[in-house]
């Protein structure tokens, strides 16, 4: 193989290396996300919020309160495991990072200006302070969060916390809800991580080896893209200060670096069982998009923001990944619907495929069953799908959906038979040793 990768050994490789490619040592939460170093957040909630899409594409069915306990249930002073900064965007780190991001917090801190904000302002004195006294708070604890209904009117309270939490001076390592909860860091982190000693160089240095291995392979975009690296000089000494290995991709025509554990597993054969999953449009296999179109040859974007009548693919649109490849979208929403009929009626919860795009004929049963596996995740008991592009493809969907619906009701009832013998034979057994 030697230093030139293939497009499809580059691809592997980074599936690899995101969990979606061979087991996943762990298969826990927590280890999901030491392995990806970074979990992007975000507000949009559809089937569920992005963080708990990410774990679901690699994990299966895990609980969504796994992921809430995993990420935010507290653990007690100095023993949080995770917490929550800016890496990609706003993301979900390891506890054990927070030294890695001593540059981040010290260009904050020279700044001495954000939000209008200071270190010697009344609001952060008086945010600090109440920390200090009553412990962890949430900002409407600490005095709202929001001077008028306004999204964006945020009150001196909300924009001395945010300045402290940029800062480190504050830090949230648990969640009520959705709302964050601030606390200091000496009390809420680790002992071992309270420290800003590393300089910037040796910062970027460990986030480009841990970009790196998240990654698989990358170019010196993808790779200092995955923390929102910037200004990192002499990049190819800080790679191989990272340990990362230089490589050539067929196609890419650019210089790119691989982590010593891809080359590894491309030099073993490569192989492994491929996750088949709806991904998040925030998920860490597609971040950057010129990578994600550079190595599946898939042109995606949230459409989230962009007007109604411009979307091409929907709202919120996720990447249907199968045997490696995208081979499709789909915009999907949770209804409540009524069924009744003679032994049931009421309402139930039913995932609606807004819009599907399929790349090709071979997407329709991966998707039909992707949609169930996803429904039935979050407790939808119908699957409907709406438009789909090209439209050639819409009764074939729509055929395979409703066939994975009646597979699934026929293995439920057989499962059901089974467990319903098992009882019938352990009651005539104990009949029978009864009448002895």
């Amino acid at each position: 193989m030697g230093t030139t990768l293939t497009t499809a050994e580059a691809r592997r490789a980074a599936l690899r290396a995101q969990g979606l490619l061979g087991a996943l040592p762990g298969r826990t939460v927590p280890g999901l996300l030491r392995h990806l170093s970074a979990i992007q957040l975000d507000t949009i909630s559809v089937l569920a919020r992005s963080q708990e899409l990410v774990p679901f594409a690699r994990l299966g069915a895990v609980g969504r309160p796994a992921v809430h306990k995993a990420f935010w249930e507290p653990k007690g002073p100095g023993a949080a495991r995770a917490f929550e900064y800016w890496a990609h965007a706003a993301c979900v780190l390891p506890a054990e990072d927070w030294p890695l991001f001593a540059f981040r917090r010290r260009s904050y801190r020279s700044r001495n200006d954000m939000w209008g904000m200071a270190p010697d302002h009344a609001a952060v004195r008086g945010v600090l302070d109440r920390l200090a006294a009553d412990g962890p708070l949430t900002t409407s604890e600490l005095g709202g969060a929001r001077k008028t209904p306004g999204w964006w009117d945020w009150s001196d309270v909300k924009q001395a916390v945010e300045y402290l939490l940029a800062c480190g001076s504050v830090v949230c390592v648990e969640r009520r809800g959705w709302r964050r909860v601030y606390d200091l860091p000496e009390r809420a982190l680790p002992d071992a991580s309270l420290h800003d000693d590393l300089t910037d160089r040796q910062c970027h240095v460990e986030l480009v080896a841990r970009a790196g291995r998240a990654l698989g392979v990358g170019t010196r975009t993808d790779l200092t893209d995955y923390y929102r690296l910037k200004n990192v000089a002499g990049f190819a000494d800080v790679a191989h200060e990272a340990g990362l290995l230089p490589v050539e991709v067929e196609g890419w025509g650019q210089a790119a670096w691989a982590s010593p554990e891809a080359l590894e597993f491309l030099g073993s054969g490569g192989r492994g069982r491929h996750r088949s999953t709806l991904l998040s449009p925030f998920d860490s296999l597609i971040w950057e998009r010129a990578r994600t179109e550079r190595i599946f040859g898939l042109n995606h974007r949230l459409e989230a923001y962009v007007p109604k009548p411009k979307r091409v693919h929907g709202y919120y649109a996720m990447p249907l990944l199968h045997g490696g490849e995208l081979l499709g979208r789909a915009d999907p929403a949770r209804e409540t619907v009524k069924v009744a009929g003679a032994s049931r009626a009421g309402s139930v919860e039913a995932l609606i495929a807004r819009q599907v795009s399929l790349e090709t004929p071979r997407a329709v049963q991966p998707m039909a069953k992707a949609l169930w596996e996803a429904a039935g995740w979050v407790g939808c008991e119908r699957v409907r799908v709406e438009r789909v592009l090209p439209e050639s493809l819409a009764e074939p969907l729509r055929r395979a959906v409703a066939a994975v619906e009646t597979a699934e009701a026929v293995e439920t009832a057989d499962a059901a038979g089974a467990v319903e013998a098992e009882q019938s034979g352990q009651s005539g057994q104990a009949a029978e040793s009864g009448g002895t």
